[in-house]
């Protein structure tokens, strides 16, 4: 059994005149990082924390990982995970070692919605900003990654 607990980063900031990679965090999205990380504190152990190197995802999983209270030498930082298709966050996954049980991963849309529905069994329109999707899998192999189960979904709008 493997479970991946996928976040989409928190709301960005497009107050600068920055790079897209380079953007951070707003209010409402450290805000949000913070009840959300907070609403699923208990609820998972990850092995491994694997994030986008984006600023927003990676500061996103920095809250997550302080709130979590989790070793913050668990996150790797994963330039392919800086993508909008989905290729490369499946490539990721499936790359993963075996020993990983629970994986956590942050990222971006549409990469995390479309992974949602194709490899879960609840249909979600639009995985929002800081929104968590927990799924189980029934494999012992990352690379034998098959369609599981959507167990839970925690959106900021839900905390409100």
């Amino acid at each position: 059994m493997k479970k991946i607990i996928l976040v989409r980063h928190a709301k960005s900031s497009w107050e600068f005149n920055i790079s897209d990679h380079e953007r951070p965090l707003n209010s409402k999205g450290i805000n949000d990082a913070h009840k959300v990380s907070q609403a699923i504190y208990g609820k998972i152990k990850p092995n491994l924390i694997v994030s986008s190197d984006a600023v927003r995802a990676k500061t996103t999983a920095e809250i997550f990982i302080s709130n979590l209270k989790i070793n913050p030498e668990n996150l790797v930082l994963n330039n392919l995970l800086y993508d909008f298709s989905g290729n490369d966050l499946l490539r990721v996954i499936k790359s993963c070692n075996n020993t990983v049980n629970e994986l956590m991963i942050f990222g971006h849309n549409n990469a995390i919605t479309n992974f949602v529905n194709s490899f879960g069994n609840i249909y979600i329109d639009n995985v929002p900003t800081c929104g968590v999707t927990i799924m189980e899998f029934e494999i012992e192999s990352w690379k034998d990654l098959k369609k599981g189960k959507t167990v839970e979904t925690i959106f900021p709008r839900d905390l409100r």
